[in-house]
């Protein structure tokens, strides 16, 4: 089987890669070019900008003629199917619990909760659901993988203020406080992202139990705001002392960036039990072990 990954050299892709190369498969990773790829006898390299551009999809798909497409980028996923759907046999798509809108349901199932607020995750999402429903008439195999907020090695985590920098998590190791929004219990679920890997591998091998699917992944359980700023003391080997404020306070004065203080605001603990259930999906790692190997990771390239 040759399996075609777009956005193969990324957080996720590169965890991916190894799954299917050690499953004996072929594996086509296709990527800009800016971060390298270990190219063996199982695994091609194939240079290309991510866009809109039909013509050029349609070369490479005629090029390389893949069994399964897994577009892990995932906005421009109606040109990439539209052109690949002649080759492919199934379609696998990466999306964003965050996609879903604010829950209403905690673990949050695989359906609307919500209107989205974010304007791009909006677009992705409506798109998503045409296209599972156009694969169905097409005859291919549809899949979506949605993971909540992703962690482990090879990337910064998220930080107590609901960003990735570098600078919160020197502070962060220093013991300094940080604000929070009262009651602190807000669920925050940090993934690794070998386990949301393991959620499109999972796809690859069981395709007739994957197909019209849209699968949450994620940890088997997760951490509240609290528990999220104690389990970084712990790593750090510090306490965080937390200065309590109100929503109001500290979504409109302290953190006012949405993308940010969203996760102070709306849960993020995906029920993984359909992904279990149809595709055997166990993760391999707790919230509290993929954030001290992000942490591990940021020691070793001397980030922190």
């Amino acid at each position: 089987m040759k399996v075609l990954i777009i956005g193969g050299t990324g957080h996720i892709g590169k965890n991916l890669v190894k799954m299917l190369v050690d499953e004996g498969l072929e594996v086509i990773v296709m990527s800009r070019g800016i971060k390298p790829v270990d190219e063996s006898p199982q695994v091609r390299f194939i240079r290309k900008e991510y866009d809109r551009d039909n013509r050029g999809w349609q070369d490479l798909f005629s090029a390389v003629k893949p069994d399964v497409i897994i577009d892990i980028l995932g906005t421009h996923a109606t040109a990439i199917y539209e052109t690949g759907k002649l080759y492919c046999k199934q379609f696998i798509l990466c999306g964003s619990i965050w996609m879903f809108g604010e829950p209403k349901i905690v673990p949050t199932p695989e359906i609307t909760q919500s209107e989205c607020i974010f304007p791009g995750y909006a677009k992705r999402y409506a798109e998503m659901q045409n296209l599972k429903e156009r694969a169905k008439q097409d005859g291919i195999r549809f899949t979506a993988i949605m993971p909540p907020n992703i962690c482990g090695p090879g990337k910064i985590p998220l930080d107590c203020y609901g960003s990735r920098s570098i600078e919160n998590h020197k502070n962060h190791a220093l013991g300094k406080p940080v604000p929070l929004p009262e009651p602190g219990q807000t669920l925050i679920g940090p993934c690794d992202a070998e386990d949301v890997a393991r959620g499109f591998y999972l796809s690859v091998i069981n395709p007739e139990n994957a197909a019209d699917e849209i699968f949450n992944v994620g940890s088997s359980y997760a951490l509240t705001a609290r528990q999220f700023v104690e389990t970084y003391g712990k790593i750090y080997g510090v306490k965080i002392p937390i200065d309590w404020c109100s929503w109001k306070e500290y979504s409109e004065e302290i953190n006012p960036q949405i993308t940010a203080h969203y996760h102070f605001k709306a849960h993020m603990c995906p029920d993984i039990s359909k992904i279990s259930s149809r595709l055997g999906y166990k993760p391999a790692y707790t919230p509290e072990e993929t954030m001290e190997r992000a942490l591990n990771w940021m020691r070793k390239q001397g980030l922190i």
